[in-house]
């Protein structure tokens, strides 16, 4: 498993970009993936609401978790 700044070993070989239907539901998502077990890798949100947050699942794979589009879904 990753900790914030250690490098990664590998390529992931699948990358995902995950988005909640509404922007908003960003954090609320960001909650429930740690709750299931991922780690934090990295946090890129901004001020203004923009950015992604980064994270890993049990195994080290990491993947995005976006903004997400109003309208969508």
């Amino acid at each position: 498993m990753l900790t914030i700044g250690e490098a990664k070993q590998v390529k992931n070989r699948v990358h995902l970009d995950l988005a909640p239907p509404r922007p908003e539901l960003r954090d609320e998502e960001v909650r429930r993936i740690m709750a299931l077990g991922a780690t934090m890798v990295d946090d890129r949100r901004k001020p203004d609401g923009t950015g992604l947050v980064v994270r890993a699942d049990p195994e080290g794979n990491e993947f995005d978790v976006e903004r997400g589009v109003a309208g969508d879904g």
